[in-house]
């Protein structure tokens, strides 16, 4: 008679795994590193400031 498991070990082991489910999805939801918004996309208006002038003269002399 102490071989047989009680009736309610399977629902405490699908409680657990729901109450981890739930657990995981708030933890990436309150997680507030995005690194998309810190991906830089390229050279910034102040970069094409400095150099346009060296790529016109750069042209010139080329020529």
């Amino acid at each position: 008679m102490a071989s047989e498991r009680p009736p309610f070990l399977p629902l405490r082991r699908g409680l657990n795994a729901i109450t981890a489910g739930w657990q995981n999805l708030i933890k990436c939801f309150r997680d507030r590193y995005r690194p998309e918004l810190h991906y830089m996309r390229g050279p910034g208006p102040k970069w094409h400031a400095k150099h346009s002038m060296s790529s016109a003269a750069r042209l010139s002399t080329a020529t």
